[in-house]
C-alpha cells in the first residue's frame, strides 16, 4: 500500500516529470492558461500514460485525485 504523501511535486514525480517545485511552476506558467473546454486530461502537452494517470485519477477518485485537482486548478488560473 502507498502511504506516501501525494503533493504535486511527487505527482509530477509520478508523471515522470521535473518535480522540484520550481520545476512545476514552471510548467504549470508555460502550459496555462488551460480553457475550460479542454478537459485536463486531454491537454495537448500530455504523453498517453500521463493522461492515462489522470483520467484513472478522475474515474477512480484515485488516492492522487487531490493534487491532479490541485494541478488542474493552477492551469487554469
Amino acid at each position: 500500500m502507498d502511504v506516501s504523501e501525494h503533493t504535486l511535486e511527487t505527482l509530477f514525480q509520478q508523471l515522470g516529470l521535473p518535480n522540484e517545485q520550481a520545476e512545476v511552476e514552471a510548467f504549470v506558467e508555460m502550459h496555462k492558461p488551460l480553457p475550460l473546454s479542454v478537459p485536463l486530461a486531454e491537454a495537448d502537452f500530455w504523453n498517453d500514460g500521463q493522461a492515462a494517470f489522470i483520467v484513472e485519477a478522475f474515474a477512480d477518485d484515485a488516492e492522487w485525485i487531490e493534487a491532479v485537482d490541485q494541478l488542474d486548478a493552477l492551469l487554469r488560473d
